[in-house]
């Protein structure tokens, strides 16, 4: 039994989006983090970060996305290549979103919706950096129709949950065409449509 502790985040959706993929079987278990759930006590014995995603599988307790994704794809030997070079392309890609877009673009929405008071710099800053990663992902897809080859991989799920949530760093897809064509590509995926449901459903209906 796969239980997952997740919220309608970008990091979050990740994790369906590869369980539907796989067609695994998991519960889902809501933490508001609009509401600080993710600091109660119970939430971090299982997190101490005070994060999601979390992933809990017959005792076994994972953070992070990416190593989630990870565990999935290699126990399952899906979603993932077999090949030496097949997996260094995955895995450049699962760094450079972990060491570049991600950031960039939560950064970029932090300054330009949370911050107590304006910061043109900061907000220019990672708006231009999430610009920047952005294009360096179109590059990429200029010459593949995945982003770490001809293969839908876990690469492609890493990149797809904040590009989801890209309209809060104000981002949008206007100067990058190759990444517009794959993120549509990726949207209409049955698996993942089925991910956004039910990680938007996790949002409460006040």
């Amino acid at each position: 039994m796969i239980d997952l502790y997740a919220f309608a985040t970008p990091n979050s959706v990740k994790v369906p989006i590869a369980l539907e993929e796989l067609g695994l079987d998991y519960t889902l278990h809501p933490v508001n983090v609009r509401k600080g759930e993710q600091k109660a006590d119970a939430f971090l014995a299982l997190n101490p970060g005070g994060k999601v995603p979390v992933l809990v599988e017959d005792g076994f307790v994972l953070t992070e996305s990416a190593a989630i994704l990870v565990h999935l794809a290699e126990t399952t030997g899906k979603l993932i290549p077999t090949d030496a070079q097949g997996r260094g392309r995955v895995f450049e890609q699962l760094f450079f979103h972990a060491s570049g877009l991600s950031p960039a673009f939560g950064q970029a929405g932090f300054f330009l919706r949370f911050a107590a008071e304006p910061q043109p710099i900061a907000i220019e800053r990672f708006s231009a950096e999430a610009r920047r990663t952005l294009g360096l992902l179109d590059a990429v897809l200029a010459d593949r129709p995945f982003v770490a080859g001809d293969s839908f991989s876990i690469a492609d799920i890493t990149h797809f949950g904040w590009l989801w949530r890209r309209a809060f760093p104000g981002i949008d897809f206007d100067q990058t065409p190759h990444v517009a064509r794959w993120y549509a590509r990726i949207e209409s995926r049955p698996a993942v449509q089925r991910a956004i449901a039910r990680t938007e459903a996790l949002v409460p209906q006040d």
